[in-house]
């Protein structure tokens, strides 16, 4: 089954670059059918990466899009026999949206130990929720992780640029 996770975890990697590419932050899903008999093949029900900046809209993350789009595919709110990739740990907000979907496992790159909804609010096996999900943290964590890294260590930099200019276009002002 590892073969199968990485497969379809490169292709949220994908995604991840490309949200990356338009300045958004680096997420990227994949939901395939097939609970109980994912191979390679499987059909791709939803994929996407986060759009926030670019629809101006909070929800607009990976997990959300791509949970509208397979919910559409299938005609149905309920993904009961489908997979969620994830490069990152999903938020509350989107580890809430996906137990409501009925997905019954999610595979995830790297864990979000700050924010992520299962680690910090144990969503995916809350008690008090009508449903779980199995998870599994790690597929391919190192390129997951790296694509977040460089990510915001360039936003740091660029704001860094931009707060340094600033402070020259102020001491050329005082002169």
């Amino acid at each position: 089954m590892s073969a199968v996770h990485e497969h379809y975890m490169a292709m949220a990697l994908q995604l991840a670059q490309t949200a990356a590419e338009e300045g958004e932050t680096p997420t990227g899903c994949v939901i395939i059918d097939g609970y109980s008999t994912a191979r390679t093949e499987s059909p791709v029900l939803g994929r996407a990466y986060n759009q926030v900046e670019l629809l101006r809209d909070p929800t607009a993350h990976a997990e959300m899009l791509a949970i509208t789009q397979a919910t559409e595919a299938l005609g149905d709110w309920r993904l009961t026999n489908t997979m969620l990739y994830v490069t990152k740990e999903p938020c509350t907000m989107c580890a809430g949206a996906i137990i409501l979907a009925r997905v019954p496992l999610v595979v995830m790159g790297v864990a979000d130990p700050e924010r992520g909804g299962h680690s910090v609010f144990n969503i995916f096996a809350h008690p008090n929720l009508n449903h779980s999900c199995e998870y599994i943290f790690g597929v391919l964590e190192a390129p997951c992780l790296a694509i977040l890294q460089e990510f915001f260590r360039n936003r740091r930099a660029a704001e860094t640029d931009l707060n340094e200019a600033g402070r020259m276009m102020e001491d050329q002002d005082d002169s």
